[in-house]
């Protein structure tokens, strides 16, 4: 029969708040229990609160197909499970040792779980991470260099995913299962020096607690809570400042990105450096900063990128581009217009060119072109040399753009209408020439449809 010490009614109260405050009150969970203590406490704990709570409760057991013992392991807790009357679920995983093998077991653990969940109509898998695992991640994460997304460790409630006991520690799991009378296994990869984690546990906080003269534990995963707290606010803080500075070309307002506090500038970049294929750590930040603030355009790691790319804070806009699309090895075919009724897309730029008789429609830019128009008309792309005349007298192409703050990447992607004699007439939503005489027709122009997709949340 259980116990009716302190931990056997410290631990279920606390157990069973948790499952309210994660809104599964009325609903149901799978959990993930391996036979370890943490584990074999969030199933016999929650099976001991489901009733109150009108809780589902299903429960997963994986063998990870590593060691001989882990049938037996496996058996163990289809018999807890059984003993509180709870449908168990074994699932094989067959991984094969070699590098990577934490990762590869997580990976496959979680995707093994989520496939049940689904094919059972559970709300959510509940994992039985703990506040000692939450202190042994953020000390693994400080060691190696994290900043507040890192610090918050272990999340507490991901989409179809909680962890119930992330404010129990291991002593009080431990103190539970030996009230209630039950045994559990340890594995022996916790005991192995080789992985960081565990010199971590045995070696650093033990010695952490000896210094302070406490545990603390609970008291790193209090910080690593409310660090996920603060993040939570400035990922959404830094949400509304990437709505308010992108721009339509997929540039951000240098002088808004400037003007923001740095914890919100560092996640806006970063953000613009992983939307582009580019490598976001902590050195690839440290220049991007320095070339906000210096204005001058720095080379960024390629990551998923398949060529070069480089930061550029030129004309008020903040940019990746890669470096060979700055100048094209050739330029795109010319489109020619032959008089009225012409039309046609220029190839490579996308515009699209018709000579009418009447204004443009509403969303299409126009030129009125005078009687003395001399034709053809060519649509082509900037040239060497080319120069605009206004009122003021004759200016190059090139300064125009630059006053125009147009990114040096696209000016070579830009269509130029030129006349018979090559006397450039207009740059569309860029310059174009102006005449008192009287307009028989008009030239319309359109730019390519960008497509449309949502961004990812920071």
């Amino acid at each position: 029969m259980p116990s009716t010490g302190d931990a056997s009614v410290l631990f279920p109260t606390a157990l069973r708040e948790s499952y309210r405050q994660l809104g599964l009150e009325g609903r149901s969970v799978l959990l993930a229990v391996s036979g370890g203590a943490d584990s074999m406490a969030l199933l016999v704990g929650t099976a001991g609160v489901s009733e109150s709570l009108s809780l589902r409760v299903e429960v997963a057991t994986l063998d990870h197909g590593l060691r001989q013992e882990a049938q037996a392991e496996v058996q163990a807790v289809v018999q807890l499970a059984a003993r509180w009357e709870l449908p168990c679920h074994v699932i094989p995983l067959q991984l094969s040792p070699g590098s990577g093998l934490e990762a590869r077991a997580r990976e496959a653990r979680y995707a093994a779980l989520e496939a049940l969940r689904r094919e059972r109509g559970l709300q959510v898998v509940a994992t039985a991470h703990t506040a000692s695992d939450q202190a042994e991640t953020l000390l693994m994460r400080l060691v190696r260099g994290t900043a507040l997304r890192g610090a918050a460790g272990i999340h507490r409630a991901r989409p179809f995913l909680v962890r119930p006991l992330l404010e129990r520690t291991r002593e009080e799991v431990e103190a539970f299962l030996a009230e209630e009378g039950v045994s559990f296994v340890t594995d022996p990869m916790n005991q192995d020096p080789a992985f960081f984690r565990t010199r971590i546990r045995h070696e650093v906080l033990p010695v952490l607690a000896r210094a302070a003269g406490f545990p603390v534990a609970p008291r790193l995963a209090a910080f690593a809570r409310l660090a996920a707290e603060d993040e939570a606010l400035l990922s959404g803080l830094a949400d509304g400042a990437w709505s308010r500075l992108s721009l339509p070309d997929g540039s951000l307002d240098a002088v808004g990105v400037r003007a923001l506090e740095p914890p919100l500038r560092r996640r806006v970049l970063a953000r613009l450096l992983a939307e582009s294929g580019a490598e976001v750590d902590e050195a690839s930040l440290a220049r991007v900063l320095r070339a906000v603030e210096t204005g001058r355009p720095v080379s960024l790691g390629g990551g998923r990128a398949r060529g070069a790319l480089q930061l550029r804070t030129a004309g008020g806009r903040v940019r990746c581009v890669r470096r060979e699309a700055v100048a094209p090895v050739e330029p795109p075919p010319v489109l020619v217009l032959a008089g009225e009724g012409a039309s046609g897309v220029q190839p490579g730029t996308g515009w699209t060119f018709t000579v009418a008789t009447v204004p443009p429609p509403p969303g299409t830019l126009g030129l009125p072109l005078p009687e003395e128009t001399r034709w053809p008309l060519t649509v082509r792309t900037r040239g060497p040399g080319d120069r605009v005349r206004g009122p003021a007298g004759s200016r190059k192409l090139q300064d125009v753009m630059v006053d125009r703050r147009i990114p040096a990447e696209r000016r070579g992607l830009l269509p130029v209408v030129t006349d018979a004699e090559q006397t450039v007439l207009w740059v569309p939503d860029v310059w174009n020439s102006t005449s008192a005489a009287a307009v028989r027709l008009f030239l319309w122009a359109s730019p390519p449809v960008p497509s449309v997709a949502g961004p990812p949340p920071l």
